[in-house]
Parts: structure tokens; C-alpha cells; sequence
């Protein structure tokens, strides 16, 4: 049997904060490493910091918390060539599994199982020139888009994102529009959502507010 390793930075269990699972209880599996340096990022401690777990070690840490929802996070965990094994087999043992990642890569190789949830880079981030767009098409009905906005120019970067891509029809999959904590308010936020009639989800991050 091959040994399976991959570099993660925490492991935790909380409650879940953003998505459509928002609100229920999660275990988070943190993985090492990001090839985007997002002016807003919250977790650049993951960018290099981490230790190295057997694949193994790391389905026994998630099993130990007794919940049957998780999420693989990063850092990109689409950088680490083991990230599709591990999410094949939280799905054969039986987890919801989520996948989040930054959208400047091919979504392929992750199990269609899962749920995808691709972050949409726009202007203020930095790194927008960067996005993968071919993953909208790669995406089926139980994935998941967000655009994380900072103001008027990365609102209406999403809101053209939305029309170029989808045009006047309904959006193929749930399409997240996410308030830079702290530096957007959440009432303009859903104001400018309600005057366009966007068929989008205003997500706050309930991890923050909690």
C-alpha cells in the first residue's frame, strides 16, 4: 500500500460559518500551503505552517469528533496531490464533505461527491487575474460559487461575472456573495443585492459574528 501523506496545519471541530451548511456543526481539516496571497486573507499562518500526517492518522483524528460533516480547507488544497484521495475516502467512510478552494484551479480532480465551493476572486483581492473560469463549467448543481466583495467595484465585478456567465438565466448552482469582514458593511451589501434582484445568497461569515 502506497503511503498516503499530507501537510496539514489544524484540525478542528466548530461550527460551520459560510455555505448553505452554515450553521451546523464540522470538522474543519486545514491543509498547508496556498498559491494566492489575497489581500484580506485570514489565514495566512497556513501558508507555510503545518505538519506532515498519514492519511490514516488524519481519518482517525475526524472520526474522533463524531460528526458526520467536513470541511478540507486551506491554504489551497487543491495544491496537494494527496487532497482528492482524502476526500474519495471521507466519502467511502460515509461523511458530507466539503471542499473549499480558490479558483485559480482545476476542480477535476476532486470527486464530484463532494461539495465544491469555489471562491471567485474579484479586484480588491489582488489576485483576480488568476481565476481558473473554466471551473464554472466544471461545476454540477451541488457545488457552490462565491464572489468575496470589499465594495462597489468587487460587487459589480461579480454582478458582470454573473451575467457573462449565466447570462438572464438562474444561476446552474447556489452563487454566494460574501462581505469582506470588517471592511463592508452587510446592510449596503444586500441593499445593492435587493436593487439588482441578483439571484444570489447573501453569506456572512457566522464564525466571525459568533
Amino acid at each position: 500500500m502506497i503511503d498516503v501523506t499530507l501537510k496539514v496545519n489544524e484540525v478542528f471541530y466548530s461550527i460551520q460559518g459560510e455555505s448553505t451548511f452554515a450553521g451546523l456543526p464540522c470538522v474543519f481539516v486545514r491543509l498547508t500551503g496556498c498559491n494566492l496571497r489575497c489581500s484580506y486573507c485570514d489565514t495566512s499562518y497556513a501558508y507555510v505552517e503545518g505538519d506532515e500526517w498519514s492519511l490514516e492518522d488524519l481519518l482517525e483524528r475526524v472520526a474522533s469528533y463524531g460528526c458526520g460533516l467536513v470541511e478540507i480547507t486551506g491554504g489551497e488544497p487543491l495544491l496537494q496531490e494527496a487532497t482528492p484521495a482524502l476526500v474519495r475516502r471521507l466519502l467511502r467512510t460515509g461523511y458530507r464533505v466539503l471542499v473549499e478552494t480558490n479558483g485559480s484551479i482545476n476542480i477535476d480532480p476532486l470527486d464530484r461527491k463532494c461539495v465544491r465551493i469555489v471562491d471567485f476572486k474579484c479586484p480588491s483581492s489582488g489576485e483576480a487575474e488568476r481565476m481558473d473560469w473554466d471551473n464554472w463549467r466544471r461545476m454540477g448543481p451541488e457545488d457552490q460559487a462565491k464572489f468575496v466583495i470589499s465594495g462597489r467595484e468587487d460587487y459589480d465585478f461579480a454582478a458582470n461575472a454573473l451575467k457573462r456567465l449565466c447570462g438572464a438565466a438562474k444561476p446552474p448552482f447556489p452563487v454566494l456573495f460574501s462581505p469582506v469582514f470588517g471592511a463592508m458593511e452587510f446592510r449596503t451589501l444586500a441593499e445593492w443585492i435587493l436593487e439588482d434582484g441578483l439571484p444570489v445568497r447573501l453569506q456572512l461569515q457566522l464564525h466571525k459574528i459568533i
